[in-house]
């Protein structure tokens, strides 16, 4: 009896070592449904992001979810709002590792994608993250993949683009010191540099600044051809629209912020007027996949679908075809799976490098009434 208690006791011990979804004396997946936590910010400065990426994922496992789900399991999809706060992310990575969840959509804020990933990466749990800070990419997670180009892709075609193709060697440069901003900031200066063309101003702001007058002004002194904004959607906006206001005529360009309708509003439609975007999604009438989609949205939520939205959703759809080749299995046999999946996707052809990304390619577009149409269509 005492061999046999001893030998239950080493069972369950093993058991519980297992990653969420695995029990690793037998290899077999748990029954019953399958929890993914979706993570994003649905309060806060960057809320606005969190809740399109929500509805991306939303949509996406109602769709998986009404068709069998996976291998006849339901998947269980719930919503936590990290606020845009790391330290909240930290505490719900730890949160979903102990309540059992083999998988994680989100976060769309590069900081808290980095606060959480060391914790994530411990209890194997997968990640697929909208976060697009080359920082990500550099940790090299084998449990962390990014469902959008990093920064380094986004700059660099818009470097190519006001350079190569416009002329423009006069361009100043105003970005935050946030994980995304630093992100945009440092990809930007490097494809500049390696074209010979050094900003005629760089300044640095925090993210949680809202007047930039100063920065600004400074900025204006040397009549730049073209605005460089590194920030995310709302700050972004109030930055071209002070930079208006003070007179600065230059272009402004940037990376997916630019594209949406936050940045438009925010900076007032004929302050947005023109800008320049680098973004793998710039239209939802770029393909009948995507005008399919676009309309599936519209019918759910009654308002238009957007980058945020689209790449949400790809993510989900790799997460989902990844657990159908493990069997609803989590741990480390889920993120190999899903570093094989290649699919043709909204946002582009994914295909997973060792860095965990996915998409490597962005197309520019130019705001035109507040919406971003493809360059060549302008």
């Amino acid at each position: 009896m005492r061999i046999t208690l001893v030998a239950t006791a080493l069972l369950a011990a093993l058991t519980a070592c297992a990653p969420p979804g695995q029990s690793e004396n037998t290899g077999t997946q748990a029954s019953g449904p399958i929890k993914i936590a979706n993570i994003n910010a649905q309060s806060g400065q960057l809320s606005s992001l969190g809740q399109w990426e929500n509805k991306g994922v939303k949509l996406a496992i109602k769709e998986v979810n009404a068709a069998g789900g996976v291998n006849g399991r339901q998947i269980q999809l719930d919503l936590f709002d990290d606020q845009g706060d790391p330290t909240v992310g930290t505490n719900l990575a730890r949160k979903i590792a102990a309540e059992g969840y083999i998988a994680m959509l989100g976060t769309a804020e590069s900081a808290v994608t980095l606060a959480m990933a060391p914790i994530l990466k411990d209890a194997k749990i997968p990640n697929i993250t909208s976060g697009q800070s080359p920082k990500l990419a550099e940790l090299k997670s084998p449990f962390l993949f990014l469902n959008a180009p990093t920064s380094v892709t986004f700059d660099e075609t818009l470097a190519k683009y006001l350079v190569d193709e416009k002329g423009h060697k006069k361009i100043a440069l105003i970005s935050n010191n946030g994980a995304y901003g630093s992100g945009e900031h440092d990809a930007f200066l490097k494809a500049l540099q390696s074209r010979s063309v050094t900003p005629v101003a760089d300044e640095v702001v925090t993210p949680d600044q809202k007047d930039f007058n100063a920065n600004l002004a400074k900025i204006r002194e040397q009549d730049p051809e073209v605005l460089f904004i590194g920030a995310e959607e709302v700050q972004s906006g109030l930055i071209a629209k002070q930079a208006r206001e003070l007179g600065l005529k230059a272009v402004i360009a940037g990376g997916a912020p630019i594209g949406t309708d936050v940045y438009a509003t925010t900076a007032g439609l004929p302050n947005a007027e023109g800008s320049i975007v680098s973004s793998p999604y710039l239209s939802n009438e770029a393909s009948e996949a995507i005008k399919a989609f676009a309309a599936k949205y519209k019918t759910e939520y009654n308002e238009d679908a957007r980058m945020h939205v689209a790449k949400a959703y790809d993510g989900a759809m790799i997460m989902v075809e990844a657990l159908k080749a493990t069997g609803g299995e989590g741990g480390q046999k889920l993120a190999d799976a899903i570093r094989a999946v290649k699919r043709d996707g909204l946002l582009g052809a994914y295909a997973y490098d060792e860095f965990g990304v996915g998409i490597h390619e962005t197309k520019i577009g130019l705001v035109k009434d507040g919406k971003v149409v493809p360059e060549a269509a302008s």
